[in-house]
């Protein structure tokens, strides 16, 4: 048993179901005995009003009858009860009791008894209000600072002061701002009210400005009046959080403090609202009471929590910490007979007990043990035993992953090498006559049993599935599921990748958990290039071009392409045409002199997926052939112009996308103040004209459902910018790899520098996301000095306001790459980088617009054009975005 805990003095449970909350408690002399001993007055909300003088009773005996000397059953629930000086005529202590519509005031005085029945006490009723509103706390002083008689003010729950000069009423004022009620106090130092608001605020409120401030009453007739003030805060002071309770202290004439306790922090204020100090409480509070410290200059504190204890504050500083046995809602410091400082706590279910901190030992000895011979047989069999439960355990419950060969379950795809008869496409939004498909056939193997197979299908979007998701029936071991399904174009634009996954989760049942532990296997596949491409007739004209160039004789398209060449035409067809499906051309060619190879398209874009087709064919062809020296290579300028027009026009569209949403919320609320007139105006007894009222929603609502469409069709363009930037994106890493023959670690880094994303969001985008990793890349591997890498990156990722330092930046770090510089992210090698790089990087000569070939090793020539600047609207818009407005709108 801890010596830390609260010693019981005396303590009692009252009633049965009986609630209790912060104001039910208070101690005081209020039959005017003159001895200077607090009694114990409590109200519970059954309405019950109980008044104890409490008296020491031996450990395991029971309250004495004596001790209770009233308890009476008001009809009203009990909200609070204070002891002042209420009546007027007399400076003599009553007692004040706040009911949710009234407020009495009582006299409690006591009457000798002569026989052994003691002594007995009633309470008169000396007064009474009847309140208009409900009441939620109240508080008492000398307001105004009157001599000799305590004035009362009761916060109602809709938020007005009501002051009443004991026996009448005084006034009524409305607090501004308010919404909910909280505590209240008030302090004679300053003559104010404080109170901490809904608005997490502490608020002082002069007494003076109460009282000459316009009346409650007549809040109405305010636009009609010329004279009456307006209710001004003294001072405010925002904690941050809602209080529990708030108290004011003055133990001398010169220093007088305000405590409010809120549900993480302790705040000590000065008279006008500055914090003295505050203590963060690791702990939920639930009361607390400041009272007299024996150090000068200081402030003690009682704070009771929901753990059960209760913390003795010394300032800031724990001076000690006792155990209670209940949660306390409330606590108070008496005087009782021959003790001083006894502590006062009463919970929310009515246990009420006096105590004092103490360490007095507990008469407590531990039980002897009854000694018994030790088996140490059977303590090796079951050490033996638990040794062998331990060892099955991990090996069913490894979580490591395991080989191929020993899976549990393995999925696997194969896609039909042929496309579908018949086109399983639906729904989809391309233009073109017939969209085909293509089977993919999943097997999921299971060698031992699984319970919950659940398999999931993705793709890249604008590629889809006709269904992406299957729920097997637990699988038994050695037993298998097929399903099948197709993959076709759905959106209107070439996807970037043609590639897909498969995902099974499930779970294996183990001894010690049968619910089992949770796994995964998964698989990729390749897509066909027919799936989203036709043969047609080559193209001679395009706007752009590649080279691409290898170290083996050139290899008849019949060979790498058979399924897009005509047999007919054998080995003499040294060009190739692909029509995709959104209707855009790419041409292939092969020189029949040199080891080139040509692709050529008006779209930057489309030149992605044949690059990467005939790469990836060649690859495989020369491997069949055992050729193991086989490369490609890129001499060519890279297309960075063209690549920045792309970036650019996906930029342009997510700004319209900002501008969309600006102009909706303007939109939306003007159509909600809108609403807002016009049903005040229904709810008028005497309605008035509506003015236009009904023209200006109706046009408001065709604005917004204008706005709406072309914020949708924005959103759809956006996906569209995406997913050409990706393939173009995947190009210019494709090229840059070939250009400067990288590892596959750096082609790696390269993927992951500039495709970080793999969806686009106005909240994350891909140019912040890419500006920050190159520029991470220039300031590490790239730097070309130590002062570059000192330089400090942004930890917030945020829209530019344009892309003119993303595509600087990508500029300079191909001009790097170009001048010696390597891939890494090893701090060293970086290191080690700056000092080889050269000392300084000249400028990007401008090239024409028709392709360059530079020698291998020299640096390479990047195309720069001029920047296309398009007019903006008055919105901000580009021309396009403003014109599909003005269609909708029509």
């Amino acid at each position: 048993m801890s010596l830390f805990k609260a010693r019981d003095w005396w303590s009692t449970v009252l009633g049965e179901k009986e609630e209790f909350d912060q104001g039910c408690l208070c101690v005081a002399d209020v039959d005017n005995s003159g001895s200077g001993q607090d009694k114990v007055i409590v109200g519970s909300y059954m309405g019950y009003l109980r008044i104890f003088n409490p008296h020491p009773v031996k450990p395991g005996d029971e309250v004495q009858p004596e001790d209770l000397l009233l308890e009476v059953q008001l009809r009203e629930p009990i909200l609070q009860v204070e002891v002042g000086k209420f009546v007027s005529g007399t400076e003599g202590l009553h007692l004040a009791v706040l009911h949710c519509r009234k407020l009495c005031v009582y006299a409690v005085s006591g009457t000798l008894g002569n026989v052994e029945h003691g002594n007995q006490y009633q309470i008169k009723l000396m007064y009474e209000h009847n309140l208009q509103r409900t009441a939620c706390n109240m508080t008492y002083g000398p307001f105004g600072g009157v001599k000799g008689r305590d004035l009362i003010c009761i916060q109602s729950m809709d938020g007005m002061l009501m002051l009443f000069e004991q026996e009448s009423y005084a006034f009524g004022r409305f607090l501004p701002g308010f919404l909910l009620p909280g505590p209240l106090t008030y302090s004679s130092r300053t003559d104010s009210f404080i109170t901490v608001s809904s608005c997490q605020q502490v608020e002082s409120y002069k007494y003076q400005v109460l009282a000459f401030a316009t009346d409650a009453d007549e809040r109405q007739e305010q636009q009609k009046l010329s004279s009456g003030k307006r209710l001004a805060v003294d001072w405010v002071l925002n904690i941050g959080e809602q209080a529990l309770d708030i108290c004011v202290v003055s133990f001398n004439q010169g220093v007088s403090s305000v405590f409010v306790l809120g549900e993480r922090n302790f705040f000590c204020l000065k008279d006008n609202g500055q914090i003295r100090f505050m203590k963060k409480l690791d702990y939920s509070p639930s009361c607390f009471i400041p009272y007299c410290s024996v150090q000068e200059g200081t402030i003690n504190t009682l704070i009771g929590n929901h753990n059960k204890m209760l913390n003795v504050y010394q300032d800031v500083t724990l001076k000690w910490a006792t155990q209670l046995p209940h949660i306390p809602v409330s606590v108070k410091v008496a005087n009782f007979q021959d003790l001083k400082g006894v502590i006062v706590t009463l919970t929310d279910d009515g246990h009420l007990q006096c105590s004092y901190l103490g360490t007095d030992p507990s008469i407590f000895q531990a039980p002897k043990v009854d000694a018994r011979e030790i088996n140490y047989e059977e303590m090796n069999a079951e050490m033996k035993e638990l040794q062998k439960i331990i060892r099955e355990a991990t090996k069913t419950q490894d979580i490591l992953p395991e080989s191929e060969k020993q899976r549990d379950l393995t999925v696997t795809a194969e896609v039909s090498p042929d496309l579908d008869a018949e086109s399983q496409a639906i729904e989809s939004e391309v233009k073109a006559e017939a969209v085909p498909s293509v089977t993919v056939k999943i097997t999921v193997q299971s060698r031992v049993a699984v319970q919950k197979p659940s398999l999931a299908v993705c793709v890249q979007a604008p590629l889809a599935v006709t269904r992406d998701q299957f729920v097997f029936d637990d699988l038994e071991p050695d037993s298998s599921e097929t399903v099948v399904l197709s993959v076709f174009l759905k959106g209107n634009c070439t996807p970037s990748e043609l590639e897909g996954n498969c995902m099974v989760s499930y779970n294996i049942p183990t001894e010690l958990n049968p619910e089992g532990i949770p796994r995964v296997a998964q698989c990729n596949f390749s897509l066909p290039l027919r799936l989203i491409c036709f043969p047609c007739q080559p193209s001679k004209a395009a706007n752009h071009k590649l080279t691409i160039d290898t170290n083996k004789p050139p290899v008849t398209f019949l060979t790498i392409f058979p399924d897009f060449v005509d047999p007919s035409e054998g080995d003499q067809a040294n060009a190739l045409g692909f029509l995709f499906l959104t209707d855009s051309k790419t041409t292939l060619l092969a020189s029949k002199t040199s080891q080139r190879y040509r692709i050529q398209s008006d779209q930057l874009e489309d030149l992605w997926l044949i690059t990467k087709e005939l790469t990836r064919r060649l690859e495989e062809h020369f491997k069949k052939q055992n050729c193991k020296d086989f490369a490609c290579t890129f001499s060519g300028s890279i297309p960075l112009q063209e690549y920045f027009e792309l970036i650019d026009r996906h930029f342009e569209l997510r700004l319209n996308a900002e501008k969309f949403q600006e102009l909706l919320s303007e939109r939306a609320v003007q159509f909600r103040a809108i609403e807002r007139r016009l049903l005040t105006r229904f709810k008028d007894k005497t309605p008035a004209p509506l003015q236009h009222l009904d023209t200006l929603l109706e046009g408001t609502f065709r604005e917004v459902i204008a706005l709406a469409d072309a914020a949708e069709e924005n959103q759809a363009n956006v996906f569209q910018a995406f997913t050409k930037l990706k393939s173009a994106t995947h190009l210019v890493i494709m090229l840059i790899s070939l250009w400067q023959k990288l590892s596959t670690d750096q082609v790696a880094i390269l993927e992951a520098t500039f495709l970080p994303l793999a969806e686009d969001t106005q909240e994350l985008g891909w140019e912040e996301t890419v500006d920050a990793a190159v520029s991470y890349l220039l300031r590490t591997c790239l730097s070309k000095s130590s002062k570059e890498q000192a330089l400090t990156l942004s930890s917030q990722l945020c829209m530019p306001k344009d892309t003119s330092r993303l595509k600087k930046n990508i500029t300079l770090f191909c001009d790097r790459l170009a001048k010696g510089g390597r891939l890494s992210l090893s701090t060293d090698l970086a290191s080690q980088q700056a000092a080889v790089m050269p000392g300084g990087c000249a400028t990007i000569p401008e090239s024409d617009l028709e392709e360059r070939t530079v020698i291998l090793g020299s640096t390479a020539v990047f195309s720069s054009h001029g920047q296309i600047t398009k007019q903006k609207s008055k919105h901000g818009l580009s021309e396009n975005a403003a014109e599909e407005v003005k269609s909708h709108e029509t």
